[in-house]
C-alpha cells in the first residue's frame, strides 16, 4: 500500500497564510485600539481647554473698567452695569469662568428682552455679533468682566435697548467665546434682569457651535414645549378657580341684596284693607 506523497510546499503555504490573517487581526484592532486611546486622549486635551462663562457669585468682589471715552462702570459680584448716559448705552457684566480653560470672548450681541428657550429658542447667527475691539480673557477658575457699549444714533438696537433701559425692563445678551487658541466656539445667552438697586445676571443657555452640545438641541426644545404645556395648564385651573371663588362669593351677596330689597318694598308698601 502507498501513501500518498506529502507536499510540504503547500502545507506551507496555508501555514503562512494563516499566520498572516491571525497578524492582520492583531494589527486591526491594535490599530482600533490607538484610535480609540487617540480619541480619548484628544477629547481630555480638549476638557482641559474648554471654557464655560456663567455669572459670577454674589459673593465675588466689585470688578470696575474702564470704556475709550474714558467712562467708568463697576459691577458686584453676580450683576451687570447698564446705564444710558448722554444717548450712549455701556454694557457690562461680571462672569466666571466655570470650566477648565482660559475663555476668550470674541464677540457680543444685546436685544431688548428676556430670552429663553420659549420666546428665543437659537442663538443668533455669528455674522450678528459685534466684534470684541479689547482682548477679554477670563481666567479657568476665576471671575472676569466683559464689556460692550452702543453709540451710534441710528442704530434701531441702540434705541430699543435704550428704551428698555430707561423703562427698567430685562435684557439679553449673547456671548461669543472660544478657548485659548481660537477654538471650542461657544454662544453664552445671559439674562440681565432689573431689581431695585442693580441688575442681576442669570444665564439661560449654551450652545457648543464645533459639535454637539451635552444636550441635544431637539430634546431642549421638548423640555422647553412641556414647560409651556404645564404652564397653559396651571394658568387655566387658576383662572377657572378664581371664577368659581368669585361665583361662590357673589352668591351669598346676592341673596342679602336680594332679601334687603325686599324687605326695603314691604316697608313702603302701604297695608292691605281688611273686609
Amino acid at each position: 500500500m502507498l501513501l500518498p506523497a506529502t507536499d510540504w510546499s503547500t502545507i506551507s503555504s496555508l501555514l503562512t497564510g494563516v499566520g498572516t490573517l491571525v497578524l492582520a487581526f492583531a494589527t486591526f484592532a491594535a490599530v482600533r485600539s490607538s484610535n480609540r486611546s487617540a480619541r480619548i486622549a484628544e477629547a481630555a486635551l480638549q476638557e482641559q481647554r474648554r471654557p464655560v462663562l456663567s455669572p459670577s457669585r454674589l459673593e465675588d468682589p466689585v470688578q470696575k473698567l474702564m470704556f475709550i471715552e474714558g467712562h467708568w462702570v463697576s459691577a458686584a459680584g453676580g450683576r451687570a452695569a447698564v446705564e444710558h448716559v448722554g444717548g450712549r448705552v455701556y454694557l457690562a457684566m461680571s462672569l466666571r469662568n466655570v470650566g477648565s480653560g482660559i475663555g476668550v470672548c470674541q464677540g457680543w450681541l444685546v436685544r431688548a428682552g428676556l430670552g429663553s428657550s420659549q420666546t428665543m429658542r437659537a442663538h443668533a447667527g455669528e455674522d450678528e455679533f459685534r466684534l470684541q475691539t479689547r482682548d477679554l480673557y477670563v481666567p479657568a477658575g476665576d471671575i472676569g468682566m466683559w464689556q460692550g457699549a452702543l453709540r451710534d444714533p441710528d442704530d434701531p438696537v441702540r434705541a430699543a435697548v435704550a428704551e428698555a433701559i430707561d423703562a427698567r425692563e430685562a435684557l439679553s445678551v449673547e456671548l461669543l467665546y472660544s478657548d485659548q487658541i481660537g477654538l471650542q466656539r461657544t454662544i453664552t445667552r445671559f439674562g440681565v434682569i432689573p431689581t431695585e438697586d442693580s441688575w442681576l445676571t442669570s444665564v439661560t443657555r449654551h450652545w457648543y457651535l464645533d459639535w454637539d452640545g451635552p444636550r441635544p438641541e431637539q430634546q431642549v426644545l421638548a423640555a422647553a414645549e412641556a414647560v409651556q404645556r404645564d404652564q397653559e395648564a396651571a394658568d387655566s385651573r387658576a383662572v377657572a378657580l378664581s371664577e368659581m371663588a368669585a361665583s361662590d362669593a357673589d352668591g351669598p351677596a346676592a341673596q342679602d341684596a336680594a332679601a334687603t330689597a325686599a324687605d326695603e318694598a314691604n316697608a313702603t308698601r302701604p297695608p292691605r284693607s281688611r273686609g
